[in-house]
């Protein structure tokens, strides 16, 4: 049974993100019982969690981890705070060197190796030692911009954190072999990486990830799509809210051709994802056709 002042806050979000008014019923059947195992988790190791949520594009990471956070405040007493790998991209210029450096694909934000993973993992560190004498800043990146906000628009936390909810389209998904690189998994490898250079340092620094971001996390959620081919459809409604929601002016917003070159930068590493991670995750949330959760599926957490 959810609190009232849960149940306000739950409603208040709904409304904002504009949401269908039986949406509750999905936060309560679903989303509660994942904020409950999370609220154990914590308690049980009594410090402050890192859970790291795997998704691919438009799964709805955001929209979950957004509605996790009013939950675990409102009805565990647990503050939390949303991050995104998306938060932590390099900024446009710093791309575009890197497209000169070792490769042109790396000029268009996605893979590993176009993030700035000390900066996610300093933040990591600050949030898990956040008090009111030590204050933390949370970046954050406009995708209709393409390049990351300045940081003086960054919001700031000034109180213990109990939970970190952080969510990534590539979070804790498995490094390939050097053999299952070479070949092409779609049109974009085949014509704009002959040589397998860009997907090779991709992977390679997929590894740094896990070293210094995935390796902390105190349990892994997996928003598990029914197949790579819904990301299209499901990254198009994205696309669409971003265009509604920033004015015609700015850049970054795609059309099809553009939107479905773009997802081809996601798909070797989401293939990936989506074939291991449903065997390794510690909460599986399946998703169907429609883009609603239909199964929940919790395993055994030591230490719980």
């Amino acid at each position: 049974m959810l609190r009232p002042s849960a149940r306000e806050a739950l409603q208040a979000e709904i409304i904002k993100r504009r949401l269908p008014v039986d949406f509750m019923s999905t936060v309560e059947r679903w989303y509660l019982p994942l904020a409950q195992h999370i609220n154990t988790v914590r308690n049980s190791k009594n410090k402050p969690i890192v859970v790291s949520f795997n998704g691919s594009q438009g799964s709805g990471k955001s929209t979950l981890t957004a509605f996790l956070t009013l939950i675990l405040q409102h009805q565990f007493d647990q503050f939390s705070v949303e991050l995104s790998i998306d938060d932590f991209y390099l900024t446009h210029a710093e791309r575009k060197q890197l497209a000169l450096d070792v490769h042109p694909l790396l000029a268009t934000r996605g893979v590993p190796g176009t993030h700035d993973v000390m900066l996610a993992k300093n933040t990591l560190d600050c949030l898990l030692s956040c008090s009111a004498n030590n204050s933390c800043s949370l970046p954050r990146f406009d995708k209709a911009i393409d390049d990351r906000l300045d940081p003086q628009d960054w919001p700031r936390v000034s109180q213990p954190v109990q939970v970190i909810l952080f969510e990534g389209w590539c979070n804790h998904a498995p490094v390939q072999t050097i053999e299952h690189l070479v070949e092409p998994v779609n049109e974009l490898e085949h014509d704009e990486d002959t040589q397998g250079i860009w997907r090779r340092y991709a992977n390679q620094q997929l590894i740094e990830y896990h070293q210094q971001l995935f390796e902390r996390a105190d349990l892994l959620v997996l928003l598990q799509a029914p197949s790579f081919e819904m990301v299209y459809e499901w990254r198009g409604l994205q696309e669409t809210k971003l265009a509604q929601d920033s004015s015609a002016a700015q850049k970054g917003i795609m059309n099809e051709q553009q939107l479905h070159r773009f997802i081809q930068h996601y798909e070797r590493i989401t293939r990936q994802a989506l074939k291991y991670l449903p065997d390794t995750a510690d909460v599986v949330l399946s998703l169907n056709d429609q883009h609603a959760i239909n199964a929940i599926r919790f395993r055994e957490t030591v230490g719980v």
